[in-house]
Parts: C-alpha cells; sequence; structure tokens
C-alpha cells in the first residue's frame, strides 16, 4: 500500500514541472533579429504569431522589415548631388516598404564598388539594385550574386556584359537627348533663321552607357543642321569619343571649354549654343565662359536640375536643365524590388531597347520633363522638390 501511495505522488509530482516547464512563462519569446524567419519550423504557435502581430502594428501595417529581407543598393559617388537624392529616396521608399538596407556609396572607384557589393552579397542581400560606376567593371562580382540566386536591377545607368542582370529601371535617356536637341533647335529657330550658328558639345562619361543615349538622342535632332552647314562646331570636336567627359567631371569640362574658347572664340567669335549633356558638364562650361568669354551667353543646356545650375538657369547663364524626378524612379524601383521579391516579376514597359551585350534586359522607362526659366517654380519648388529658399 505504501508503494502504491508513493508511486502516485511521484506520478504527481512529475507531471506538475512538466506543466511548470511548459508554462508560457518559462517560454522564450524572442524572435531572431534580421533573420525573417518568426515562427519558423514551430508550427506558428500563439506567443510568436503574438511577437510577429506586435512587429507589424509598430510599422503602421506593414511587414518587419526583417520579415521582407535585406536589400542592398549600390551608387557611385557622393560627389554629385543627384546620386545623393537618389540613394536618400531608395533608402526612404525602401524602409517604408518594409525593407532593411544597406546603402553604399563608392567614390566614383570601381574597386571600392567591386568590394562593397561583395560584402553586401556576403552580408546576406536578398536583392541588389546597383548603378554602375562603370557599367563593363562588375561581371565578376555579379557572377557571384548570380550564383547566390541574388537578383540584381541596374538602376539609370545599364550594367553591361553580366547575364547577371535581372531588369533595368532608369529614365529614357535618348529622349533626355531629344529634349536638348529640340530646345537648342527651337531657341535658335534653326528651321526658319538662315545662320550660321555656333554650337560646342559636351557629353558624358564613355564608360556610362546613358551617356550614348543621351548623345544620339540630341544629336539625331542636330546632325541634319551640322550636316547642311547651319550649326558649325568650330573646334571639330564632335564625334562621341572627342566630346565625352570622363566621370561626367565640371573640371575636365571646364579645362576643355578654356582651350575651346581660346583656340576659337577668343577673337569675338559669338558662341551661340552649348549642347551639356548633364548638369556638371554645364557647370564646367560656364564656369570656363565666365572666365574668359566675352560675348553673350550662349543657350546651354543641362540635366539633373542640379541647385548650382538651378541657380544659374535663374541668373540667365544656363538656358534649361532636364528634370528627372528621382522620386519617381525611386518609387517605380521599389515597386520591382517589391514584385522580385515576392517571387513575382516586375512591372516593365520596354522590352526591345536595351542590349547589354548578353541579351535584351527587360526594362523600366520613367519620362523625363525639360525646366527653364519659365516653369522651374512649378516643376521644382510646387512639387516639393526643392525648398525656395534652397534656390536662393
Amino acid at each position: 500500500m505504501k508503494k502504491k501511495l508513493l508511486g502516485g505522488l511521484l506520478v504527481i509530482a512529475l507531471a506538475a514541472s512538466l506543466f511548470v516547464g511548459c508554462s508560457p512563462q518559462s517560454k522564450d519569446t524572442s524572435v531572431p533579429s534580421g533573420t525573417g524567419e518568426s515562427g519558423a519550423g514551430t508550427g506558428g504557435t500563439g506567443t510568436q504569431e503574438s511577437a510577429s502581430k506586435a512587429e507589424t502594428d509598430e510599422t503602421g501595417g506593414k511587414p518587419a522589415a526583417a520579415e521582407k529581407g535585406l536589400v542592398g543598393v549600390s551608387m557611385p559617388t557622393k560627389d554629385l548631388q543627384r546620386w545623393n537624392q537618389d540613394g536618400d529616396n531608395m533608402q526612404k521608399q525602401l524602409t517604408e516598404a518594409g525593407y532593411k538596407v544597406d546603402l553604399q556609396y563608392a567614390s566614383n572607384d570601381i574597386a571600392t564598388q567591386v568590394s562593397q557589393i561583395e560584402n553586401m552579397i556576403a552580408n546576406g542581400c536578398k536583392l541588389l539594385v546597383i548603378a554602375s560606376i562603370d557599367g563593363d567593371s562588375l561581371g565578376i562580382v555579379l557572377m557571384q550574386a548570380k550564383d547566390a540566386n541574388i537578383p540584381v536591377i541596374a538602376y539609370d545607368r545599364l550594367i553591361m556584359n553580366s547575364d547577371a542582370v535581372t531588369y533595368y529601371a532608369t529614365f529614357d535617356n535618348y529622349m533626355v537627348g531629344t529634349k536638348q536637341g529640340e530646345y537648342i533647335r527651337d531657341a535658335l529657330d534653326l528651321d526658319n533663321a538662315a545662320g550660321p550658328f555656333n554650337i560646342e558639345i559636351f557629353t558624358g562619361d564613355p564608360g556610362d552607357n546613358n551617356a550614348k543615349f543621351v548623345y544620339s538622342g540630341a544629336m539625331d535632332v542636330l546632325s541634319p543642321y551640322i550636316d547642311s552647314g547651319k550649326l558649325a562646331v568650330k573646334s571639330g570636336q564632335k564625334n562621341f569619343e572627342k566630346v565625352a567627359t570622363a566621370n561626367w567631371s565640371s573640371e575636365s569640362a571646364q579645362n576643355r571649354m578654356d582651350a575651346i574658347i581660346a583656340s576659337n572664340y577668343g577673337n569675338g567669335t559669338k558662341l551661340d549654343a552649348v549642347l551639356c549633356s548633364n548638369d556638371s558638364t554645364a557647370l564646367g562650361v560656364t564656369n570656363a565662359l565666365a572666365a574668359s568669354y566675352t560675348g553673350p551667353y550662349p543657350i546651354i543646356t543641362g540635366q539633373d536640375c542640379d541647385i548650382a545650375n538651378v541657380k544659374n538657369m535663374i541668373a540667365g547663364k544656363q538656358s534649361m536643365s532636364i528634370f528627372k524626378d528621382t522620386r519617381d524612379l525611386a518609387a517605380q524601383t521599389v515597386k520591382m524590388v517589391d514584385a522580385v521579391m515576392q517571387g513575382g516579376e516586375a512591372p516593365v514597359n520596354d522590352t526591345k531597347s536595351y542590349d547589354n551585350g548578353t541579351g535584351i534586359i527587360p526594362t523600366y522607362l520613367c519620362e523625363p520633363v525639360f525646366a527653364d526659366i519659365n516653369n522651374y517654380k512649378e516643376l521644382l519648388i510646387d512639387s516639393g522638390y526643392y525648398k525656395e529658399s534652397d534656390l536662393q
């Protein structure tokens, strides 16, 4: 009888200890940080569901960033205003969409960009958004991304000769050049005026595929007038290789413009127009004009609506700049990221134009517009892109 009683007491004690050991108070309810695996492999217990709900509530009803994954964003440099805006917009909108973001700037150094992308891959990024310094220089590191099944979205600059590129998001850069050429055509009234008019040409980095599209768009408009003699390029520099500007550098553009002025426009010869593919080259040209050109300011084009260039526009030193609202490009890229990360296909609107040497890259093109003295307030200030105080 005593043995039966003792056995019964042991059973009761064992049951009590098991009950205490399984109680919610003693259970580890923490969710591993950055793993995105809340409840994985555990049958989705009620406590872990509560933790996940709490994370969702804290993000305003959106899935927590850790659940959506880490996105690597590689920008070429902080030296140009536009890349700072691109990076900031991308980080802000990806974060709002529920992703963690590893944003890096490469100081216009190819080796640095390669190293940063390698680190992004090693650190577990699930997708890469890359604005390349040189479109031909990332083949080896992107092989690592492909081997790790990491999708790659080329951002604004097409990455060449790599089959690891999944999508491309950019503005229509051929249209950028077309609008610049049309602006010069209309401002000089080339279809009606007798001419001839003098023009010089500055485009972008030879390693940036965008520079070639912008140049082609502009020259398709202006070449007929050059061929007919209505537009004269006194320096004789008009082929892409002659007018390209390494790294889109203002200093390089200024040095070249100094030499052109000294050789061709130092004797009172009027310069009527300068086709500049972007604002950094336009800034170099206007600096050179201010230093050594004595005639009236020519028509000068640009791209990006950088603050210094908009101020020059207001002061009459630059005629126009193409406005590419980087908020729109960032928003579209985030949509593409989200679609891919959810296992779907990204929205695109061009499947014919952009061959990176391994095949056509599905692309989404945003449409640029031009800003000048007549509409810059509406485009840049009323839209909230700049504050009026930024331009004073």
